[in-house]
């Protein structure tokens, strides 16, 4: 066998590498985009996949696939063709999709990539030579039957998103959750100081502050649902411009059904295949809920970075696991690093929002989007870095971090701001009074009222008792 075999496309014959399941079309696309050495993703592969899988089943029940047109299939190489596109979703053929990501802006090149494997792979399971240049199982008329890249790759992107999201990043965010509430529960007790401006304000609980940062996460478990959400409209259907050309009128909706089934998402048929063929507005919604989810949990490790700093000239109030020395130079330093980490991915996921907005807003001309293949990377970076991040965060921070109740309550008496629950009883110029007096003396706001007899002893006892300022009061 020579390293390469002879493959035919509509431009005439290629070179393709002789043990590849791709073909022509591939090849010149691995040839015109010397470019990143990003490719896509493999779940964007698996998703393609899918929609190929879910476009035969439409087709093989509309009677298309074995029909009387051109070249019409066998029952048996109809289940060849669905079987290839199985062993796509499944990732068994994962080295067969070398295109750059930086390619055709329609995502045609990967689209016919697909279409070339399951081709082939599908001829070579019903027993036939793959290598041969007629295609009995053809990529374009059997594989790619009723549909365009046009209609089929952003369905891809909608699927592969929406499964994404649902699979890896709601129960990632739903471990972070539970994770929160959990040391909410247990440090309940715990009496700290609060902090607004960076500045010292009035008591909490350390139970309650990490009570708002567990809300925080179940506010973006419920913004990853509205990103999942977004993308339940499918293009499918429109073919090449939106109008369906080429395809049965029940197209669409066989494959958003037949994609519904195999994901559990509740995937639909687009209200209008013009504007589904033609903008991405749906995945810049998306992408922006994704955002907000990146900025929460920079906010939250960057808090609880914060909270650990230390550990003798720091807050210290949360003792943080050691996960590796932290410096070269510095012995026995040891550094926040997950939060670092939870911080430099997020920021990540925040600038790829702007990849995402000028996509959708400067990508959509007429009837077509043109920069869909680096959307379809971004949005499923975004996905996998928010997933794997907040799982990494959970098992290697926060599951083992610790309260340190000596440095949380060694605050609170020396806070200034005890005399905010003074208001109701001297009023506020009296209270601020004390307070810049107490800085100045270097006495505790207890210890001057108690000096000056500001109020009696039982009354003042009661009014700075630090856990009643922890909850309203009639």
């Amino acid at each position: 066998m020579t390293d390469f075999r002879t493959e035919h496309d509509s431009m005439g014959d290629v070179q393709v590498p002789a043990d590849a399941y791709y073909g022509a079309q591939t090849q010149r696309a691995v040839e015109n985009f010397p470019i990143s050495g990003w490719r896509l993703p493999q779940t964007m592969i698996s998703a393609m996949g899918m929609v190929k899988h879910a476009c035969g089943v439409a087709n093989r029940d509309l009677g298309k696939l074995t029909g009387s047109g051109k070249n019409p299939l066998t029952d048996s190489q109809v289940d060849a063709m669905l079987a290839a596109a199985e062993e796509v979703i499944e990732g068994k053929l994962g080295g067969e999709f070398p295109i750059d990501v930086f390619q055709t802006g329609s995502g045609t090149s990967s689209n016919m990539n697909v279409n070339e494997v399951i081709s082939n792979r599908a001829i070579e399971i019903v027993g036939g030579d793959r290598m041969a240049l007629e295609k009995p199982i053809h990529p374009n008329d059997h594989v790619n039957m009723g549909q365009s890249t046009n209609d089929t790759f952003p369905t891809a992107i909608h699927v592969a998103t929406a499964v994404q999201i649902q699979t890896a990043l709601i129960p990632a965010l739903e471990s972070l959750h539970a994770a929160l509430v959990t040391k909410a529960q247990a440090w309940d007790k715990v009496m700290k100081i609060g902090r607004t401006h960076l500045m010292d304000a009035t008591p909490l609980r350390l139970g309650q502050e990490f009570g708002g940062f567990a809300r925080q996460v179940e506010l973006s478990i419920t913004r990853a649902k509205v990103a999942r959400d977004a993308v339940l409209e499918l293009p499918v259907g429109g073919t090449a411009v939106g109008s369906g050309i080429n395809t049965h009128p029940e197209f669409g909706a066989r494959v958003a059904a037949a994609l519904s089934q195999r994901t559990g998402i509740a995937f639909i048929d687009a209200v209008n295949h013009f504007e589904a063929n033609a903008q991405r507005d749906a995945l810049v919604q998306s992408h922006g809920e994704l955002k907000c989810i990146a900025q929460t949990l920079f906010n939250l490790a960057n808090n609880i970075r914060w909270l650990g700093s230390g550990p003798r000239c720091g807050f210290y109030e949360v003792q943080l696991p050691s996960r590796q020395p932290g410096s070269s130079i510095m012995p026995g330093k040891v550094n926040p690093v997950m939060c670092e980490s939870m911080m430099q991915l997020a920021a990540r996921v925040i600038g790829n929002d702007g990849t995402i907005t000028i996509s959708g807003a400067a990508g959509g001309n007429f009837q077509l989007n043109i920069m869909m293949p680096v959307m379809a990377h971004t949005v499923l970076e975004s996905i996998a870095l928010l997933a794997s991040g907040s799982s990494a965060f959970v098992e290697f921070c926060v599951e083992e971090m610790e309260a340190n109740e000596e440095s949380c309550n060694a605050a609170v008496e020396q806070s200034l701001s005890m005399c905010t629950s003074l208001n109701p009883l001297i009023g506020y110029e009296q209270a601020a009074k004390l307070a810049k007096e107490a800085f100045a003396s270097g006495q505790t706001i207890r210890e001057l009222c108690l000096e000056k007899g500001i109020l009696d002893e039982d009354v003042l006892t009661d009014a700075l008792d630090p856990w009643k300022m922890t909850e309203p009061q009639g």
